[in-house]
C-alpha cells in the first residue's frame, strides 16, 4: 500500500484530500506546516508527499528543495496560487505535478495514481493465502491445485483485495482499482464481478474468498474454508 504524506496547514483540505487518498487505497499521514513536514519526510518512508506551497514555519518550495537535496520521492504541490510563475518554479524545483485549488478530490487522487504509476513497480506480484494461490502478472489463478478462469476485471478486483488482505476496501476504491477514477460505475456492475469471483472460487473448492462488511466494504477472506462438494 502506497504511504503518502499531506502536507497541508488548513484542517479541514487535510481532512478531505485524507479522504479521497485513503478511499483509493493509500496509507496516509499528514503535516500541518513546512517544519512538521520537514522532519517526517526526512524518515524516507513515504511513496509521494501531497505539499502545500503557503505553509508556516517553512513554504512548500522551501520544503520542496530541501528533500530535493537527498530524496526523489514524487512532490505534488496542492496549492491556492494560480501564477505561471509559481507553477514553473514548483517544476523546476522539482516538483512531479501540481493542482490548483479549489481542486476536484477525483482530480486529485488521478494525478496521483499517474504518478505512481510512473515512480513506484509493486515489490510483490505473487500470493498465498490459505487455499488461494494468485500470481498477478501471469493472470493465473488457483484453488489448491484447481485453475480458476477469472475475466480481466475479476482479476483486477481479486489482486486489490488480495494485496492487502486485511484492509476492508469501500466500493469506491475497489471501482476506482479496475475502471479509474472518475468513471461512474453502477453498484449492481460492482456486485456481479464479486458474486462471479465468490461463485468462481467456490466451484474451485474455496467457500471464503470475499468477506462482505455491510455498509462499510469488503475484503479478502481466511480462504481456509474448503468446498465439501469438491473431491
Amino acid at each position: 500500500m502506497p504511504n503518502l504524506l499531506i502536507v497541508d496547514d488548513d484542517p479541514s483540505i487535510r481532512n478531505v484530500v485524507r479522504i479521497a487518498l485513503s478511499q483509493a487505497g493509500h496509507s496516509i499521514e499528514d503535516a500541518g506546516d513546512g517544519a512538521e513536514a520537514l522532519a517526517k519526510a526526512r524518515s524516507g518512508r513515504f511513496d509521494l508527499i501531497v505539499l502545500d506551497i503557503g505553509l508556516p514555519e517553512a513554504d512548500g518550495f522551501e520544503v520542496c528543495r530541501q528533500i530535493r537535496a537527498s530524496d526523489q520521492v514524487p512532490i505534488l504541490f496542492l496549492t491556492a496560487r494560480d501564477d505561471e510563475i509559481d507553477r514553473v518554479v514548483g517544476l523546476e524545483l522539482g516538483a512531479d505535478d501540481y493542482v490548483t485549488k479549489p481542486f476536484s478530490p477525483r482530480e486529485l487522487v488521478a494525478r496521483v495514481a499517474a504518478i505512481l504509476k510512473r515512480t513506484v513497480r509493486p515489490a510483490q506480484t505473487t500470493f498465498q493465502r490459505g487455499l488461494l494461490h494468485v500470481d498477478v502478472e501471469a493472470h493465473q489463478v488457483r484453488v489448491g491445485d484447481a485453475r480458476v478462469q477469472l475475466t480481466g476485471r475479476e482479476m483486477a478486483i481479486l489482486a486489490r483485495l488480495v494485496a492487502h488482505p486485511d484492509q476492508i476496501h469501500s466500493r469506491v476504491s475497489l471501482t476506482d482499482s479496475v475502471y479509474g477514477p472518475g468513471i461512474i460505475v453502477s453498484d449492481r456492475t460492482l456486485d456481479s464481478h464479486l458474486r462471479n469471483i465468490r461463485s468462481k472460487l467456490r466451484d474451485a473448492g474455496c467457500m471464503d474468498v470475499v468477506e462482505t462488511l455491510h455498509g462499510v466494504g469488503v475484503r479478502l477472506g481466511p480462504c481456509q474454508t474448503p468446498c465439501h462438494t469438491v473431491g
